[in-house]
């Protein structure tokens, strides 16, 4: 074959790959979307079960302040849970493992300290995610593949793009 042909193959290959690994990535983004959705009505609902917002809870900072007014015997440190508020941390709900067609009967506190976590990790996965498509948007644009509809400098304008916060 000739070697001008090989190497527009080689190119059109490597392209494609990137192509895909990028559709998989925004794929992934959509999947991981849905259950922090999922995951956010979940801690929604159970804070309104408790009848607590996350702004409703007064900080621990003034809860060991407006115990250390009245007496001189309490432990200085008390822990205020955001979700469960005065609500009875033991009292049992239930949940469906993520992953899974189970139901289990576990303790309020321990139900949403799970969906927190699980809350945590997927925003650390999307953050990863979106960055992964940054990159392969850019190496993308880089081979020429966009250029048709988008110049490469407004791709890489907008690849270079970062959140920063307020």
């Amino acid at each position: 074959m000739d070697p001008g042909m090989d190497k527009l193959h080689k190119i059109l290959v490597e392209t494609e790959t990137e192509a895909e690994e990028l559709l998989l990535a925004r794929h992934q983004m959509v999947e991981n979307d849905k259950v922090r959705n999922a995951n956010r009505e979940a801690l929604t609902a159970l804070r309104k079960r408790a009848k607590t917002t996350k702004s409703s809870i007064p900080s621990p900072f003034e809860a060991i302040m407006r115990e250390m007014e009245g007496s001189g015997s309490r432990p200085l440190v008390k822990e205020v849970c955001s979700t469960c508020g005065n609500h009875d941390p033991k009292e049992n709900t239930w949940m469906m493992f993520p992953g899974s067609d189970i139901f289990v009967r576990v303790p309020f506190h321990a139900a949403h300290s799970v969906l927190d976590k699980d809350q945590e990790r997927l925003d650390y996965e999307m953050k990863k995610l979106q960055s992964y498509v940054k990159e392969k948007s850019f190496i993308i644009s880089e081979k020429g593949a966009l250029a048709d509809r988008v110049s490469p400098g407004i791709v890489r304008s907008m690849v270079a793009l970062a959140d920063r916060p307020q």
